[in-house]
C-alpha cells in the first residue's frame, strides 16, 4: 500500500487515513501488510477503521476458498530477502527503529530503498519470483483452495496448476508504478481491473 511506513506516529499519509476512514463507512476493508509497509500499526488501523489481516488468511469467495497472501515468503530462491526479512519483522528490531526519531526512521528507509534497488538490478530473474515447490506447499498446506492472490513480485497475471487431482489457481497483482489494478469478484467471476 505505502512505499515505506516509519511509524503510526509519523505525520505521513494523513490524507490517507482520512479516505480509508470515509471509505469505511460503506465499506469494509482489509490490510495485509508488505514488505515496504510491515510497521503500520494499531493506532492507524483504529483511525482508519481497517482491519489487519495476517500474511496468510483463508477467505470463502462464493463458496470457494481463497489464501491472501502478501507473497515474500513464496521467493525462497532470494536467500539475502528472507534473511533480511527474518531480521526487520523481529520485535527486537521493530523497537529500536521505532524508538529512532522521525528523521532517524526516514533516512534509514530511503537508505533501505535505494540499497533494494540496486539489488534487483544484480538478481536473476528467477530469484526475484515465486518458487513452484513453495506454490504447492501453501496449497498443500491448507488443504489445496482454489485461489491463491498474492502480490510482492508484480508479476501480473493468472497461473493454473493441478496438484495431485487438486484444481487450483494463483492470482498475481501488479505493481503501480505506470496503471493501478486490483481484483474484483462479482457474480461468481474473478478478474482484474485496471485503473487509471
Amino acid at each position: 500500500m505505502f512505499d515505506y511506513w516509519i511509524g503510526d506516529d509519523s505525520p505521513q499519509f494523513q490524507y490517507i487515513r482520512k479516505l480509508f476512514n470515509e471509505l469505511s463507512a460503506t465499506t469494509d476493508i482489509y490490510f495485509v501488510s508488505g514488505n515496504r509497509d510491515f510497521l503500520v500499526g494499531n493506532d492507524f488501523f483504529k483511525s482508519s477503521n481497517i482491519t489487519l489481516l495476517s500474511d496468510l488468511t483463508k477467505i470463502q469467495m462464493s463458496g470457494q476458498e481463497a489464501l491472501i497472501m502478501h507473497g515474500d515468503t513464496l521467493c525462497i530462491d532470494d536467500t539475502e530477502y528472507q534473511k533480511y526479512r527474518i531480521q526487520v519483522h523481529s520485535n527486537e528490531w521493530k523497537n529500536t527503529f521505532l524508538k529512532k526519531s522521525i528523521k532517524e526512521r526516514l533516512s534509514i528507509c530511503n537508505d533501505l530503498r535505494q540499497k533494494s534497488e540496486e539489488a534487483k538490478k544484480n538478481k536473476k530473474e528467477y530469484i526475484m519470483d515465486v518458487n513452484h515447490d513453495a506454490v504447492h506447499d501453501v496449497f498443500r498446506d491448507n488443504g489445496y483452495p482454489s485461489l491463491l492472490i498474492h502480490g510482492h513480485t508484480h508479476r501480473l497475471n493468472t497461473h493454473h496448476y493441478e496438484f495431485e487431482s487438486h484444481k487450483c489457481q494463483r492470482w498475481v497483482l501488479g505493481d503501480w508504478h505506470k496503471k493501478g489494478n486490483c481484483i474484483v469478484w462479482n457474480n461468481n467471476e474473478m478478474k482484474f481491473l485496471y485503473l487509471g
